[in-house]
This record gives structure tokens, sequence and C-alpha cells, in this order.
């Protein structure tokens, strides 16, 4: 096996929450400033997933005060802290670039993908 496999796999996370482009997610990232530490929460759209292994990022946007909002995110960030889906989108593309276009409710309005149970991908499944 390669060295960078074998290090690719140890800081890989252990399990991965499980969201497609389109779902409305909650973001938990852990901020350090200075010498203390807290937690902050992003929410909005997926509008990007790419990469893969340790390299996998996704893009969510949302709209504050009027302009819209874009954080890249790592997956296998040690800063990342969870990820929880608050809604789940049904889109037919797999960059949801245009929403950049649209503002106030164009941007958010996203039909609902009714799902059963959702869960937690463990690490080599998908």
């Amino acid at each position: 096996m390669n060295i960078l496999d074998v290090l690719e796999k140890e800081n890989q996370k252990a399990t991965l929450p499980k969201f497609e482009v389109g779902d409305t997610v909650e973001v938990y990232t852990k901020i350090i400033e200075g010498d203390k530490e807290r937690t902050q929460i992003f929410n909005g759209v997926v509008i990007a997933k790419k990469g893969g292994g340790l390299k996998e990022v996704f893009v969510a946007r949302r709209i504050v005060q009027g302009e819209g909002v874009e954080r890249v995110f790592a997956l296998h960030s040690p800063r990342l802290l969870d990820v929880k889906v608050v809604r789940s989108g049904k889109v037919r593309r797999a960059k949801l670039y245009y929403l950049r276009e649209k503002t106030g409710k164009e941007a958010s309005r996203l039909k609902e993908k009714f799902v059963e149970k959702q869960g937690v991908v463990e690490k080599g499944q998908a």
C-alpha cells in the first residue's frame, strides 16, 4: 500500500453525514480566537460537492441581509464538527451555481425531497 494512501486513511473521519446537493444543512465548525474555542453554525443550501478522499469539499450558500454568502467546507477537516440536514432538496443538477443569480424567495425555493430516514454513511460505503 502506498504511504499516501495510509496517511489519507488515518486522517479520514470514521463517520460522515449523508447529504446531497440541494439539501439545506447546518454546519457546525470550531472557531479558535486567541485562547478561546467556540462553535459557529452556518445554515445554508449545499450548491456543490467535489473531490474525493481527504480532498472532498462542499459549498454552502445562504442569504444574509440581502447579500449571498458562500463558504467552502472540507469534509474531513478537524475543525468541521458536524453537519445536520435540516431539509432535503430535490434537484436535477450536480452544481447549483444558477442560485447565485437568484434573490429572495427564488434563491431558497427548491422542491423538498421526502426521505424516510436520514442516516450516516460509514467510511468505505459510499
